[in-house]
C-alpha cells in the first residue's frame, strides 16, 4: 500500500510539472515572445483558461502527501521552512499579475505586471528545480528524523552544515529552468501564430543544447553526489530506460518542431520532463528523503507513511476526488483546442 501511495504522490507530481510547467514556461518568455500589449495578451489568454486550474494539482499533491506519508510531509515543511514561504510569495505575485495587468490602461501599470509576471516564473521554475536537487542530493536529518537547512552556507555539498542552495541544487534549477522555458515554447509553438510563434521557435532553438548538456551534466553529477540512486540505476537495467527514453524525447520535440508538427513537438516535451521525473523517482525509491549524514537516518515509504488501515480507506476517497479534478482539466483542455484567438475583453 505503501508503494502505490508513493507511485501516486509522483503520478500527481509529474502532471503538475507537464501542466503547470508549460504556463511557468510562459511566463519566462513573455517578455521575449511578445512585443507589444495585442501580443502580451495573447501570450496570456493562451493560458488564461487553465492555468490556475494547473495549480490544482500542487495542492492535491501536498494534500496526498500530508495523507500518505505524514511524517515526511511534516519533516519537510519544517526543513524547507523558508523557501516554501518564498514559492508561496512567487505563487501569489505570479497570480495577480495575470490578473491585476489588464484592470487599468496605463503604460506604466501593464508593464510593471508583466515583469512581475515574468520574474515570478522565472525563480518559481529555479525554485522547483532547487527544491528536486535538494530531495535527491539529501538533507541533515536527525535522529527524530526533523532536520532545519538554511539558504545557504558554504556552497559545498557535503559536511554537516548543508544549505539549500549549493553548487550542485543550483546546477538542478538552472536545468529546470530550461527544460520549463523550453516546454512553454513548445507550448507557444502549439498555441499561438506569427510573430510570437516565430519567437517562441527561436527560443526553442537555443535553450535545446543547452538543455541536453545540462540533463547529461547532472545524470553524471547525479550519480557521483547520491550513491544510492547509482546503485539503485545501475542494478536496475530496465532503470537505464527511463533516461534513454527521456533523450528521445528530447530530441524528438526538434524533430517534429522543424517539420511543423507542433502539437507532436509538444507531446514529446511532455514525454521528456516524465521520464525525467520517472528516472529520479525509480533511482530514489524506496527512499523518500534521503539523509546526507547517514543513510540509516534517511525517510522511506515504510518509515514515512500513514498507517495501513488510513492509507487504505483513504484511497476509496481520493479515487472519486481526484476523478473529477481529471475530467475537469480534461474538458478544459478540449474546450480549448486550437489556435488562440484573442478575445477583445479578456487579459
Amino acid at each position: 500500500m505503501e508503494t502505490l501511495w508513493f507511485c501516486i504522490v509522483a503520478v500527481m507530481m509529474a502532471v503538475y510539472v507537464v501542466l503547470d510547467g508549460f504556463d511557468l514556461g510562459t511566463g519566462v518568455l513573455h517578455l521575449f515572445v511578445a512585443r507589444s500589449d495585442t501580443e502580451r495578451r495573447t501570450v496570456l489568454q493562451s493560458i488564461g483558461p487553465v492555468w490556475d486550474g494547473n495549480e490544482v494539482w500542487l495542492l492535491a499533491a501536498g494534500g496526498t502527501l500530508f495523507l500518505a506519508f505524514p511524517k515526511l510531509y511534516a519533516s519537510g515543511f519544517s526543513g524547507f521552512y523558508l523557501p516554501l514561504m518564498m514559492v508561496l510569495w512567487l505563487l501569489i505575485l505570479r497570480a495577480i499579475s495575470i490578473e491585476f495587468r489588464s484592470h487599468l490602461k496605463n503604460p506604466v501599470w501593464r508593464p510593471l505586471w508583466d515583469v512581475v509576471f515574468s520574474g515570478s516564473s522565472l525563480f518559481l521554475a529555479m525554485f522547483l528545480g532547487t527544491a528536486l536537487g535538494n530531495v535527491v542530493r539529501g538533507v541533515p536529518l536527525g535522529e527524530d528524523g526533523f532536520f532545519f537547512t538554511p539558504l545557504w552556507t558554504s556552497f559545498r555539498t557535503g559536511g554537516t552544515e548543508l544549505g539549500i542552495l549549493d553548487w550542485y541544487t543550483v546546477t538542478v534549477g538552472v536545468t529546470s529552468f530550461l527544460a520549463l522555458t523550453h516546454h512553454g515554447a513548445m507550448w507557444m509553438i502549439l498555441k499561438t501564430e506569427g510573430a510570437i510563434r516565430d519567437r517562441a521557435k527561436t527560443a526553442a532553438g537555443w535553450t535545446w543544447p543547452l538543455l541536453l548538456f545540462l540533463v547529461a551534466l547532472v545524470t553524471v553529477l547525479t550519480f557521483w553526489i547520491q550513491p544510492h540512486v547509482r546503485e539503485r540505476t545501475l542494478g536496475n537495467p530496465i532503470a537505464l530506460l527511463f533516461p534513454l527514453l527521456a533523450l528521445a524525447a528530447l530530441f524528438g520535440s526538434r524533430l517534429y518542431t522543424s517539420r511543423g508538427r507542433e502539437l507532436k513537438a509538444f507531446l514529446a516535451s511532455c514525454f521528456f520532463l516524465i521520464m525525467l521525473l520517472v528516472s529520479v523517482v525509480f533511482g530514489l525509491y524506496p527512499v523518500v528523503l534521503p539523509a546526507a549524514a547517514d543513510p540509516e537516518l534517511s525517510l522511506t515509504v515504510h518509515n514515512a507513511a500513514g498507517p495501513p488501515y488510513a492509507l487504505r480507506v483513504a484511497l476509496w476517497w481520493w479515487i472519486p476526488g481526484m476523478s473529477l479534478v481529471l475530467l475537469y482539466t480534461t474538458t478544459m483542455y478540449r474546450s480549448m483546442a486550437g489556435k488562440v484567438v484573442l478575445d477583445e475583453e479578456g487579459y
